[in-house]
């Protein structure tokens, strides 16, 4: 194997695979990038099991190919490697079937490759019909539902987003118990078969870190254990997590005791600022108590001391209201909406407060109260 490449295109394929490759993994190989170059182009390869990203860099003007071949090169060096060269352009050239040089004007590196053959077969097929969604949607469909989804390993299932489509519309949901992300939209195309399916939310996370802002489509090539995303010169499979989603549609309740609707940015500050006072963020539990047109916001800590914050709001009826919650899994809820005002509804003390807003109607999210008696 030869070749010529310009670092740039090269550095960003790099930064792009290895984000699948994982520092813990006990098969040594997966700690590496799979080179394969032919004469159409180079192809980047790197899994650890759960995920595997592959890049294909056409040759264009990017590269000079002088022979083809196959070689694995440890991640973490070449990244470091190829970061680090100042050069333009950067020579890689295998010797001795698993010598690696790389070489620039200036400098030159020697690496021990491993054999393509060690490398685990992996096979990123594609389906006959795919799903397209906008690249745009599906990344903010993502960031506004995978703060929801569990850590804890325990319950595996809540550890990621569930995708549900039927005809054309696609419903994702995301909870750890405590709290619901929900999100509706339409897709262009209606389909005929359907989904409901459950994707690791960290997975999704870093799949969405390798997109940019291209208007272009995704396509979901859905199987029964698996699902490939492609995307540019990405493709991406990630593991599917084995089990039943539990029915969350039974949590969003029908009917409202109560209604207000304020700013977000100016209810998100107030509740950050409250929160300031409680020793644990995790469980940081602020209170709300509406009365009239005002909006109290409390928090309190017998080590620390209290604060109260007061704020004017919009409300549908003359009912008041003292409610209790964690003030983090409020804030990233209100973080989650792309607009300026905020409609929350609440339907009692200890049920559920349901966050949504008129700019976008597809989503909503939940929080549980506390009870703090």
């Amino acid at each position: 194997m030869k070749l010529k490449i310009k670092k740039e295109v090269l550095l960003d394929g790099l930064n792009k695979v290895s984000k699948a490759i994982s520092t813990k993994n006990l098969v040594p190989v997966l700690a590496g990038i799979k080179f394969d170059l032919e004469q159409k182009g180079l192809t980047l390869t790197a899994s650890d099991n759960d995920i595997t990203i592959q890049v294909f860099i056409e040759k264009e003007e990017y590269m000079d190919i002088d022979k083809d071949g196959s070689i694995i090169i440890q991640g973490k060096y070449i990244l470091d490697i190829v970061r680090k060269l100042p050069d333009e352009f950067i020579n890689i050239e295998v010797v001795d079937d698993l010598k690696i040089i790389i070489y620039t004007e200036n400098s030159e590196f020697n690496l021990n490759g491993i054999s393509k053959s060690e490398y685990p077969n992996i096979n990123l097929e594609e389906s006959k019909k795919p799903l397209e969604i906008d690249a745009k949607v599906f990344k903010t469909v993502i960031n506004q539902t995978s703060f929801a989804s569990s850590n804890d390993e325990s319950r595996p299932i809540l550890t990621g987003i569930n995708f549900k489509i039927v005809g054309d519309l696609l419903e994702c949901n995301s909870t750890d118990s405590y709290r619901l992300a929900r999100k509706i939209i339409h897709l262009n195309t209606s389909i005929d078969e359907n989904y409901n399916i459950v994707i690791p939310s960290k997975n999704l996370l870093e799949f969405i870190k390798i997109m940019d802002e291209s208007e272009e489509n995704i396509q979901l090539h859905v199987f029964n254990n698996k699902i490939l995303i492609k995307y540019q010169n990405i493709l991406f499979q990630s593991r599917l997590i084995s089990g039943t989603y539990p029915n969350t549609t039974n949590l969003l309740p029908d009917e409202f005791l109560l209604a207000i609707k304020t700013d977000i940015s100016e209810l998100y500050s107030v509740i950050d600022r409250a929160s300031i006072l409680t020793s644990d963020k995790e469980k940081n539990i602020v209170t709300f108590e509406i009365d009239g047109n005002k909006l109290f916001v409390r928090s309190s800590s017998a080590e620390i001391g209290k604060v109260e914050e007061k704020m004017t709001i919009d409300k549908n009826n003359n009912e008041n209201l003292k409610i209790s919650f964690v003030a983090k899994y409020m804030m990233e809820a209100l973080k989650s909406f792309d607009d300026d005002k905020v409609e929350i509804s609440f339907v009692g003390e200890v049920k559920p407060i349901i966050l949504n807003s008129k700019k976008d109607d597809g989503l909503t999210q939940l929080v549980l109260p506390i009870r703090t008696y």
